[in-house]
């Protein structure tokens, strides 16, 4: 059966209405899932079969039947460690209906359907009963319900439900413990992406500054973590505060509270700083003896460095303070995390909170619109003074003094650059009313909310009462918006540029004045195994679930790339950077489809994993911004992306083969085109002969 469903465009910004399969959502959530990532995570698997194995042999040794409730089980691997090492009956949890149909298959094709019952439920339906789901209650309970932060997927309400209702008083717990780590940190990388720092612009009356409002200072921000690959970040860009803190511990064999909390611990600062930032993570122990952990801590506090197990689906957490605050070294303070059934919040203070009596402060909540608005790689770009320098050198060639200026991206600063260097007259387009209000209170911070005019409305109903009769002389864009993801969704501002074609002086002056597509095939150290088939894992076929992720990937925007921020995943490149594609905003969007078709030449030995586009923007013919690689490559191959930007990846099915055959270079070719209806770019790719399948 086919249904409609409902779009909004982020390149054209219209609304479109699609055919889809009924079970298009399943697809596509499958086709994005962590499942290959789980699998291929060696340490995870290993550890939670040693523990299932230990839990199993305490049960039996006390002559009792193992009796085990698995919830969140996916592929039912949990489930099968646990009847392999002798559990006499699993009774496995899995809500996700796809999912669960698969787990039926997997555990039928590996020869556990007699010890194995699959319940596609929600584990707080689960029923106890001659007529339920399970006849009595479990005495193992085995789970996988965590995220990067421990608790962000609704560990504790499950944990809680599940003793309360499911499992024997002082069951056996896999895992049995878990313990939340803390490292208090001077950073003034991350602090850019939680604050916006003063603007400097130069211009040719003196240095202009621009100041933030002080109620996005004084903003406790957004609750959300910022889950990151903390290991990809450099030692140089943080100064760490103190020891890393063990804040609280979670002990899944007894009964768990879902109930807000906060755990105190002091500590002596290890140097003198500004206070900004939390990094934390957290293991889990498999044991009640605690022999048998896995750990998330990233390479500097990592027992065995050498060890380090990369994974995707659990990284490390950063964490804002409300506010910096000054700490001096030996100087006694406390750090405090704060949780409450789904989410963690730190806190510095001078003393312990369970002295001085004061009660849980309520989960942060964002009051400046700011974080609302921005995302923390946004947050970063704009306090990228790099960036506006360059910003402002190509301003400063294209600005005339008597100048209309109308600038299109939410929420940019590029209108109040405009302003300092010169242009008469600045409108600027919000589309929401969030961004709106933001800006508004940054004009008033800069004392030009006088100076510049906000238009709240889409650009295709701009009228010339808007802009008050004038034309426009230059149009401005960074270009960013809200709702892109891959690169080229920015290319929403050639869409508006069109709808505000009538608007424009005859010669306007549009920048960036055009774009360009650019690739490069590349070979990843790790990041290639969410998208790489397990077949087997810890001795169980799991090959249907293999061929579930390639049937989800075969649906329409599934072969569509994947958006990534690549500064955290390295990756060497097998070809030279290549411009694939252009876009010349200085003319409307073309009615005809843009095509290209080409090769790639693969010059450096090693696998193919995939190609990787990004965006260069071109402010004047001398000024380009790029989203993507900002250096040629090392010799080695290298790579330096753009920290702010997330470039699209699109996964080979195959990997070529690592040799550079003696013949010369292999070549991948392709065909790239940009649909203007609507606004999609497409690239199809032809492999050479010689292949290796694996990875």
């Amino acid at each position: 059966m086919k249904v409609f469903c409902g779009r909004a465009n982020p390149t054209t910004g219209s609304v479109e209405w699609l055919e889809e399969d009924e079970h298009y959502d399943y697809h596509q959530e499958i086709a994005r899932s962590s499942y290959a990532d789980m699998l291929h995570d060696k340490d995870r698997n290993m550890k939670y079969y040693q523990g299932i194995r230990a839990a199993v042999s305490r049960v039996k040794d006390k002559g009792q039947k193992a009796l085990v409730l698995d919830i969140g089980t996916g592929t039912g691997l949990l489930s099968m460690m646990a009847v392999t090492a002798g559990a006499d009956f699993c009774y496995a949890i899995e809500i996700f209906k796809p999912m669960a149909d698969a787990a039926v298959k997997i555990v039928e094709k590996n020869g556990f359907s007699d010890k194995i019952k699959i319940i596609n439920k929600h584990s707080t339906e689960v029923t106890i009963g001659p007529d339920g789901d399970m006849p009595c209650r479990a005495n193992i309970l085995i789970t996988e319900l965590f995220d990067t932060e421990l608790i962000g997927e609704g560990a504790l309400p499950s944990y809680e439900h599940a003793h309360r209702h499911l499992v024997q008083e002082n069951c056996e717990a896999v895992p049995h413990r878990a313990t939340v780590y803390a490292q208090l940190v001077e950073s003034r990388r991350m602090w850019s992406w939680n604050k916006l720092f003063p603007i400097r612009v130069q211009t040719s009356l003196g240095e202009q500054v621009i100041v933030p409002p002080l109620e996005l200072e004084r903003c406790p921000g957004a609750p959300s973590v910022y889950d990151i690959q903390l290991n990809q970040v450099s030692l140089t860009d943080f100064t760490v505060l103190s020891d890393v803190l063990p804040m609280f511990s979670v002990d899944f064999s007894k009964q768990v509270s879902s109930s807000a909390a906060s755990h105190s611990r002091q500590f002596e600062p290890l140097a003198s700083g500004q206070a900004q930032v939390v990094l934390s993570w957290w293991d889990i122990e498999m044991d009640p003896e605690g022999k048998i952990k896995c750990t998330m801590a990233p390479f500097w506090a990592h027992s065995d460095p050498e060890e380090l197990q990369w994974r995707d689906h659990w990284m490390q957490c950063v964490y804002f303070l409300p506010e910096e605050e000054p700490v001096v070294q030996g100087s006694a303070l406390c750090l405090v995390a704060h949780h409450d059934d789904y989410c963690v919040w730190y806190s510095l203070q001078r003393t312990s909170p369970e002295k001085d009596g004061r009660a849980h402060p309520a989960r942060p909540v964002c009051d400046c619109q700011a974080h609302l608005l921005w995302n923390r790689p946004r947050f970063g770009e704009i306090n990228d003074q790099n960036r506006t320098d360059q910003y402002v050198q190509a301003l400063k060639t294209v600005l005339k003094p008597d100048g209309v200026c109308l600038c299109v991206s939410d929420g940019s600063l590029l209108s109040m650059l405009a302003h300092h260097l010169g242009a008469e007259q600045v409108f600027t387009i919000e589309n929401s009313a969030a961004s709106h209000r933001l800006m508004k209170k940054i004009f008033k911070a800069n004392h030009l909310e006088d100076k510049i005019n906000i238009i709240e409305k889409r650009p295709e109903l701009l009228t010339p009462a808007d802009l008050e009769g004038k034309k426009v002389s230059l149009l401005l864009g960074e270009p960013f918006f809200t709702t892109s993801l891959l690169p080229w969704h920015n290319l929403y501002f050639w869409y508006v540029r069109t709808a505000v074609d009538r608007h424009l002086a005859p010669g306007a002056v549009v920048m960036p004045q055009a774009a360009s597509l650019h690739m490069m095939v590349v070979e990843f150290r790790d990041l290639w195994r969410i998208r790489s088939p397990c077949g087997d894992c810890e001795g169980f076929d799991v090959h249907i679930m293999d061929d579930m992720i390639k049937h989800a990937l075969d649906f329409r925007e599934s072969k569509e790339a994947e958006p990534h921020p690549l500064w955290e995943y390295p990756c060497c490149s097998r070809s030279v950077p290549q411009q694939i594609l252009t876009f010349d905003f200085r003319q409307p969007v073309p009615l005809q489809p843009i095509c290209a078709e080409g090769a790639i030449e693969l010059r450096r030995p090693g696998r193919s994993h995939g190609a990787v586009l990004w965006m260069e923007y071109h402010l004047t013919p001398d000024s380009t911004v790029s989203t993507g690689l900002l250096k040629p490559a090392e010799d080695k191959g290298y790579c330096c992306w753009n920290p702010h930007c997330k470039q699209a990846v699109y996964f080979f099915n195959t990997t070529l083969d690592p040799r550079v055959p003696p013949g010369g270079p292999q070549t991948i070719t392709y065909t790239v085109e940009f649909h203007p209806h609507t606004g999609d770019v497409t690239v199809d790719f032809t492999l050479s002969d010689a292949l290796d399948r694996g990875c």
